[in-house]
């Protein structure tokens, strides 16, 4: 009898944090084995995938119907590996429909579930609270004012900070970085973030680059950037663009040039988190389609849309959402980042103060918990194993 752990994470975020927390994990056990959802990051870390999150992973209210079919398979499998393998832990990340869906069957056959990474019911639909206290054994949260919002509903939760903090790299030569990106002369150093996902590009990236057309003409020594997310082709996102002007690199790269950029134009996500750790100036922008807008505007009860916002409990840096997010309201907030010195020391500071609030080695924490549920189940079977044995 072996412990075993059935992992779930329907997108490529969950995929990098699930990666880091299995990391963190076999450090503890290495004997420790895993299967379930992931992409190829889990994969690498020795998941067994019983199917991909990309086959699953949906943005939005209208695009679940189109991977409909293919979720409901997913459960099924899901479903019946729990029953017949019954591994030590079943860990949930983020992706709440499934996965609440997924935590209600553990219930049923006393599988114990961890949730790593909440869903986002302190900003909607926050009736699903009772679901996740009727299924879930353990929260683990990586936003500070989610542990308070849990605690008070009767939940057992524990804060560990942010995952993405164990990414940044150490030390960061900021004149090197700038000798070869040839930008000593250069001012500003614009940074674009588009998403990560095809119809994010489509909606985003117009109005960013016909933004970067115009600072371009007021700023003649000017160097953009574009990260390209994990998830995208680069040929799509070439398509977009009509000349050399704007470099493409690598998600690789996100830390470094974010670190020697003056301002980054951000799609709302976990990218806006990335920017304001490096305490980039940036302006946050989306626009989803016209049915999907007008449901999240009824459903949705927060005041902010992006995490350094949400994190500090005011407005630190701009958002342009939809109907706001044009060309004119990009150049203008750009042009006030650059221009307004007081302003851009407010908002480094701010953002600072966001970093500062998210802690460090979330995943170690994170596994040190999971550990001890996964010790605590697997001790409890073999104890009824012994004891049946002694009937």
């Amino acid at each position: 009898m072996s412990k075993s752990v059935f992992i779930i994470a329907g997108e490529a975020s969950g995929d990098l944090h699930g990666a880091n927390l299995i990391k963190e994990i076999k450090k503890l056990d290495p004997d420790i084995s895993f299967f379930g959802i992931g992409g190829e990051r889990m994969k690498k870390e020795g998941v067994k995938l019983i199917c991909s999150s990309a086959d699953i992973a949906v943005v939005g209210f209208t695009e679940i119907i189109s991977k409909l079919r293919a979720i409901l398979k997913a459960a099924a499998a899901v479903k019946r590996i729990l029953r017949e393998k019954r591994p030590s832990l079943l860990i949930l990340i983020d992706y709440p429909e499934f996965n609440l869906h997924i935590a209600g069957y553990a219930k049923k056959i006393a599988v114990p579930v961890m949730y790593y990474i909440s869903p986002q019911v302190w900003a909607w639909r926050k009736g699903r609270i009772r679901k996740i206290r009727e299924r879930v054994d353990r929260m683990v949260v990586i936003l500070p004012f989610e542990e308070e919002f849990y605690r008070k509903n009767g939940i057992d939760v524990s804060y560990v900070g942010h995952p993405i903090l164990d990414e940044i790299p150490e030390r960061i030569d900021k004149d090197e970085l700038r000798r070869r990106l040839d930008l000593f002369d250069s001012f500003p150093t614009v940074t674009v973030l588009p998403g990560s996902r095809t119809h994010e590009i489509k909606n985003t990236l117009p109005i960013m680059l016909s933004a970067l057309n115009r600072l371009k003409r007021r700023y003649r020594r000017m160097k953009a950037f574009l990260v390209l997310a994990d998830t995208l082709e680069e040929k799509f996102v070439r398509s977009f663009i009509k000349d050399n002007s704007l470099k493409i690199v690598p998600n690789s790269e996100i830390y470094n040039i974010l670190s020697v950029s003056d301002i980054a134009f951000v799609t709302s996500g976990t990218a806006t988190l990335q920017t304001a750790i490096m305490q980039t100036p940036m302006i946050v922008v989306y626009k989803g389609s016209y049915i999907s807008f007008l449901i999240a505007k009824t459903l949705v009860k927060i005041p902010y849309i992006s995490l350094p916002n949400l994190i500090a409990g005011k407005k630190i840096v701009p958002e342009l959402i939809q109907n706001d997010f044009t060309v004119e309201n990009l150049v203008e907030n750009a042009l006030k980042i650059l221009e307004d010195s007081g302003y851009r020391k407010r908002m480094k500071e701010d953002l600072r103060k966001v970093k500062e609030s998210l802690g460090m080695n979330a995943s170690k924490k994170a596994a040190q918990i999971a550990y001890q549920m996964i010790r605590k189940s697997y001790d409890s079977l073999f104890k009824k194993i012994r004891e049946k044995k002694h009937d």
